[in-house]
């Protein structure tokens, strides 16, 4: 191979990793309109924009809560919720879940942690399916795409979802289904980090400059992150509705009855979507005749499912409690979506 073209390797990829962002498909979207279908690029356009524009409170909120506590070290007290006795564990983690300040990359270290120290795989469980539903920011966003009874019907579908998962597990250790369910790495207690019961939070974080600049950054960073996904979720959802007939969502997952709130969690599960551009989306599926609890189930299995969720879960257990996880995760979300359509 010659000096040039190893000089170009290096070039290729980073354009290639530049391009493969969310602001792609967000640019790309509007120009293949204007190319292919002029009439509805101003639609699609203004759609899009409304909604976004419409999201932008509950976005400024959501980035200010949640740098705040990551400034104060509310892992802290997240931690807190892995002591005591199991039933009691279990039931803190699946509440905890949701107020959990860490993106999908830094759970992993913290549950490591967890289970080197001895945290029940029951409580951990409890914490890996209602931590991915729902958290301060995807609750606002839910409630602005698709109203409060909805945002809190998720709300309390993750915390089911975790003491439903966590109980579960609970009996099947008992049974003897899982005599050594983590990875050997993890079992040994090699390579796990600090302690994750150490330190204390911080409310007053404003009055330490370290504490300013972590705010400083997470604010700045999920910031960004927020309005990169979003405004993607908001271009798709225009184009949706535009372009996708509403009988074909109506025939799919629409009506009463189990069958389409089953047929929804399995089309989630291997959607992948986050929890920042599901609800947009779904907001734009109901309007072309998804029915509510069908939403739900999407959601529920859908937040399960992605990529950085059980990347979580892969990484620090053996394979049967993996498959045990999106078991729990699937039927979880069926049960969530049933109740739901029943309540609404």
């Amino acid at each position: 191979m010659s000096d040039v073209s190893r000089e170009q390797l290096p070039l290729a990829d980073e354009i290639k990793s530049r391009l493969a962002t969310p602001w792609t498909i967000t640019m790309l979207a509007p120009i293949a309109v204007a190319v292919l279908d002029f009439p509805n690029l101003v639609p699609v356009i203004s759609f899009a924009a409304k909604a976004f524009l419409g999201t932008l409170p509950y976005i400024a909120f959501a980035v200010f809560l949640i740098a705040g506590l990551k400034a104060a070290g509310a892992e802290a007290v997240i931690a807190n919720a892995f002591k005591g006795r199991e039933n009691r564990m279990i039931i803190l983690a699946a509440l905890f879940g949701g107020l959990a300040p860490f993106c999908s990359c830094e759970v992993i270290p913290f549950i490591a942690g967890l289970l080197a120290l001895g945290a029940p795989l029951s409580a951990v469980m409890a914490f890996w399916l209602s931590s991915p539903l729902i958290d301060p920011p995807t609750l606002l966003i839910t409630a602005a795409a698709l109203g409060w009874p909805f945002a809190i019907g998720k709300a309390v579908s993750a915390i089911g979802l975790g003491l439903f998962g966590g109980f579960a597990i609970k009996l099947l250790l008992k049974g003897g289904w899982f005599g050594e369910p983590l990875r050997e790495q993890i079992a040994s207690g090699c390579g796990c980090g600090p302690n994750p019961f150490d330190g204390k939070p911080v409310w007053s974080f404003w009055r330490e400059e370290s504490r300013r600049q972590v705010f400083n950054t997470e604010f700045i960073n999920n910031a960004l992150f927020l309005i990169k996904w979003l405004a993607l979720a908001y271009v798709l959802e225009a184009l949706l509705i535009t372009y996708i007939p509403a009988s074909m969502i109506a025939n799919l997952v629409g009506g009463e009855g189990v069958v389409p709130i089953a047929t929804a969690a399995l089309v989630g599960m291997p959607a992948y979507l986050n929890s920042y551009i599901a609800p947009p989306l779904l907001s734009g599926l109901m309007e072309q005749g998804m029915s509510a609890g069908a939403a739900m189930s999407f959601m529920v299995a859908g937040a399960v499912s992605s990529v950085p969720a059980m990347a979580a879960v892969w990484s620090l257990v053996k394979k049967r409690v993996f498959a045990a996880y999106l078991c729990l995760g699937v039927s979880g979300a069926i049960i969530s979506g049933v109740i739901f359509q029943m309540l609404v």
